[in-house]
C-alpha cells in the first residue's frame, strides 16, 4: 500500500474486479474517527455474469484507517444506506458447466473459444445477450433457475415483481434503472428480464451484504467467508487454498446478514495494517438465511464513521446491530425489569449482575452447525469464557440466528459490562443502547 494522505472524509467510486487483498489497489487514508464514502454498484448477479470479472461482486478499492495494525479492530458505525436503483433481477441460480472450470463465481472461461475471463458484448436482451467479444458465443457462467424483476417505489419502501412485458421494457434501459455508478464494469442483470411470479409486493429494508476488512491473501470477494470460501478449498486456480487452515486468513466481509444496516456498528479485524475497508453487494431486502442464495442486488451510497479499537485482536466481525433487530431475549432490562430482578436477588440472597450489554459474535463455516461452532470459538477467546458458559448465556440471554445458508450465523448474548470493557468494547455497547 503506498503512503498516501490522511483524509477526515474519503469518497470511494472505483471497484477490484471482484478481488479483496493487500495488494489489490488502495484508495486512500482516512482518519481515526473519519468517514468513508462509498458509492457501489449492485452485488451478486451483475458480477456473476461478467466473465473479466474474478469474483461475484463488484466491492469498492479498500481504505486504510489511520493508526489501524495488525491485531487492532475497526469499528464501523453506519450512518447511512440509500438505494439508488428503481429495480433490479434476481432469483435462484442455474450454472452453465462449459463457461467456467473449477467455480462459476471466479474461473471464467468461453465455452467456445476457451477464452479465460473473456471480454464481452451485450447483444440484445434475455439469458443469451453475454457474449464473448472474441468469438460470439454465450459467454455468461450463470442463468436463473427461477428468477424474478423487482421495481422499487420512489422512496423504497416496497418492491413489486413484474410480468413479462414490464421486465422486457426495465431490461430496455437496465443499466440506467439499476442505477450503475460510472465506473461500474458489471452487466446489468435487468438485461436477463426473468418474470416469475409477478404482482407480489415485499417490504423493502436496505443493507450492506458485503463490508468489512481486507484478508492478508488475496481472495475473490464472495468468497471472503467460511461458507463460500469453501469453493477455494482444493481448487485449481490462482486463489486455490491447500485446505481449511488457510480458510483462516479470512475476515468474513461477506455475510449478507440483513442487520448489517443503517445505525448498526460493525466491529472488524485487523489483519493487514491500515485495515483496509471495503463496502459492496448492497440489497434492498432479504429475509433471514438468503434462501435462493441471493436477492435484489442494487446500487447505492453508503456513509460510515470509522474507529480504532487497538489491541483487541478478534479473529472475525462483531456486530452491534440496532435495539429492535436483538433478539427479544437479548433485549436490554427495563428499569421494571431490573427493579423486579433486585427484588428476587433479595428473596433468595443471589447477587444480581445488573450491568450488562447485547453482543452478536459473527461465526462462519461450510454449514450452519460448522458455522455456530466457530462463532462459539471466537466468542470464547473473546470473552475468557468456557464454551459452556457461552452456550448458556446464549441460550439463556440471546440466541443464534441464521445470516446466510449454507453457513454464516450471528451469536447473540447479553455480556457482563465488566468483561467488555477488559475487551476495550464497553463504551461502544452503551452507546448503541444508551446503557
Amino acid at each position: 500500500m503506498a503512503q498516501r494522505n490522511v483524509e477526515d472524509v474519503i469518497e470511494v467510486d472505483r471497484y477490484t474486479r471482484g478481488l479483496v487483498g493487500p495488494d489489490v489497489e488502495w484508495a486512500g487514508t482516512v482518519a481515526d474517527g473519519g468517514t468513508i464514502k462509498t458509492h457501489t454498484p449492485a452485488g451478486c448477479w451483475g458480477p456473476m455474469i461478467t466473465p473479466k470479472f474474478k469474483g461475484g461482486h463488484e466491492v469498492t478499492r479498500p481504505v486504510a484507517v489511520e493508526g489501524a495494525a495488525v491485531g487492532d479492530a475497526v469499528a464501523l458505525h453506519i450512518k447511512n444506506i440509500e438505494v439508488t436503483s428503481i429495480a433490479t433481477s434476481t432469483g435462484s441460480m442455474r450454472e452453465r458447466e462449459a463457461a467456467f472450470g473449477d467455480d462459476p463465481f471466479v474461473d471464467h472461461v468461453c465455452p467456445e473459444c476457451g477464452a479465460a475471463w473473456p471480454e464481452t458484448i451485450v447483444e440484445g436482451t434475455g439469458e443469451e445477450s453475454i457474449r464473448c467479444a472474441e468469438c460470439g458465443a454465450n459467454a455468461s457462467s450463470f442463468g436463473f433457475e427461477y428468477g424474478y424483476t423487482v421495481a422499487f417505489d420512489e422512496d423504497h419502501t416496497v418492491g413489486l415483481t413484474m410480468d413479462a412485458e414490464a421486465a422486457d421494457d426495465l431490461a430496455g434501459r437496465a443499466a440506467e434503472a439499476l442505477a450503475l455508478p460510472e465506473h461500474s464494469e458489471q452487466h446489468p442483470i435487468l438485461l436477463y428480464k426473468p418474470s416469475e411470479f409477478p404482482g407480489t409486493l415485499g417490504h423493502l429494508r436496505p443493507f450492506v451484504g458485503n463490508i468489512g476488512t481486507t484478508p492478508p491473501i488475496e481472495l475473490p470477494d464472495s468468497h471472503n467467508a467460511g461458507d463460500f470460501g469453501q469453493f477455494l478449498i482444493g481448487a485449481g486456480h490462482d486463489w486455490g487454498l491447500a485446505d481449511e487452515a488457510e480458510l483462516a486468513d479470512r475476515t468474513d466481509g461477506h455475510m449478507d446478514i440483513n442487520a448489517v444496516r443503517e445505525g448498526a456498528v460493525l466491529i472488524c479485524p485487523v489483519k493487514v495494517d491500515g485495515g483496509g475497508i471495503y463496502v459492496g453487494d448492497m440489497h434492498a431486502n432479504q429475509g433471514d438465511g438468503e434462501l435462493s442464495l441471493h436477492t435484489t442486488d442494487v446500487s447505492g451510497h453508503t456513509e460510515l464513521d470509522v474507529e480504532v479499537i487497538e489491541g483487541i485482536d478478534i479473529d472475525g466481525p462483531l456486530l452491534l446491530p440496532n435495539g429492535e433487530d436483538l433478539p427479544h431475549i437479548a433485549q436490554p432490562y427495563t428499569d421494571a425489569e431490573l427493579e423486579t430482578g433486585r427484588e428476587l436477588a433479595d428473596q433468595y440472597g443471589v447477587d444480581l449482575v445488573e450491568d450488562v450489554g447485547p453482543l452478536q459474535v459473527i461465526g462462519s463455516g461450510a454449514t450452519v452447525n460448522d458455522a455456530t461452532q466457530n462463532a462459539f470459538d471466537r466468542a470464547t477467546e473473546l470473552l475468557d469464557m468456557s464454551e459452556g458458559e457461552v452456550r448458556a448465556r446464549c441460550t439463556f440471554t440471546g440466541g443464534v440466528e441464521i445470516g446466510r445458508l449454507p453457513g454464516v450465523v450471528q451469536l447473540t448474548l447479553l455480556a457482563p459490562m465488566d468483561v467488555l470493557a477488559d475487551r476495550g468494547l464497553d463504551s461502544l455497547v452503551r452507546a448503541q443502547y444508551d446503557l
